[in-house]
């Protein structure tokens, strides 16, 4: 394994630990979430995370260029707008349809990458996202065959499931977005500009959707809500996005999506282990075809590249 190769399964294998401590925010928020309305839950999350950051982005934050508030910008507002899109969308529709939904953002991304970054996926990388979206079919149908799930999906799509389908449209374009602006951005600033944007974002709209009876603002201080905001702030937020901003730029967008869709997957197991809810058979068909479309774009990879060599 050369250096080059080195660096980049070192960033692949820190990426799948970020999905890890993602998987671990389902079980948390799900009992914070009975306490705490969404809306107020995600700006005290990040409200608090950038507040831990200041004193460590303070010095990169002097002198800013017009380029890069301006990256600071795009990068904060597609974070933002996939985080909010899917809190709200939540309201109306059910948790497996937004899973499934959410998941497509793998689909996305490749189109994202050929538009902004003016950079069709590779051949592998495009079988790769085919057979992790079956997977992600799979993993989100619950006790349900696929047949149903699809069919009840063309059936009763909402303005949640709409709201949803937006967030995965985001979430795609800000992972192109991360791997550009990553590049010519230290990791600390766009780190900070994300965490901030969304903060002051949230904090600013939460009155206005209050008002408009799209959520009613409660919260009630207690041990769940506590571990929640700590864990999620501090690990799914704080290191994981600088984690993420850091070393995503080392892997190509699309395969990042794919390693990102494993976080259901963890989500499922800490579930299984802490709220002792049960793996289905499809789940498991889910989660094993999502990991063989890993292991193809990696197997298949070392295979193409030596043909583009050659070429």
């Amino acid at each position: 394994m050369n250096k080059a190769r080195l660096k980049e399964f070192k960033a692949e294998l820190i990426l799948l630990l970020l999905t890890i401590l993602w998987g671990g925010t389902f079980a948390l928020i799900k009992n914070a979430i009975e306490h705490v309305s969404p809306f107020l839950f995600v700006t005290i999350r990040f409200g608090f995370a950038s507040l831990v950051f200041l004193p460590f982005a303070w010095p990169h934050l002097k002198g800013l260029t017009a380029q890069q508030l301006k990256d600071g910008f795009w990068i904060g507002f597609w974070f933002f707008l996939g985080f909010i899109l899917q809190t709200i969308g939540l309201q109306y529709t059910t948790a497996s349809k937004s899973a499934f939904i959410t998941g497509t953002f793998v689909v996305f991304t490749p189109l994202a990458q050929t538009i902004i970054a003016k950079r069709p996926p590779s051949l592998v990388n495009s079988i790769g996202i085919g057979i992790v979206a079956v997977g992600i079919i799979f993993l989100s149908s619950g006790d349900k065959d696929i047949l149903s799930v699809l069919t009840e999906l063309g059936e009763t799509f909402n303005f949640g499931d709409f709201l949803t389908l937006l967030c995965a449209m985001s979430f795609g374009i800000y992972i192109v977005w991360l791997d550009v602006i990553s590049k010519r951005s230290h990791y600390i600033y766009s780190t900070f500009a994300q965490l901030a944007f969304t903060a002051v974002t949230a904090t600013v709209l939460m009155p206005f959707f209050h008002f408009t009876g799209v959520e009613v603002i409660r919260f009630a201080l207690n041990f769940d809500v506590i571990g929640a905001l700590l864990y999620t702030a501090l690990f799914a937020t704080l290191f994981n996005v600088t984690m993420m901003t850091k070393y995503q730029k080392e892997v190509v967008p699309v395969k990042a999506a794919i390693i990102y869709s494993f976080e259901p997957i963890f989500a499922a197991v800490i579930a299984f282990i802490l709220l002792g809810e049960h793996f289905t058979r499809m789940g498991l068909i889910g989660a094993a075809i999502i990991f063989g479309g890993l292991i193809f774009t990696e197997v298949f990879k070392k295979e193409e590249a030596g043909h583009e060599a050659e070429g």
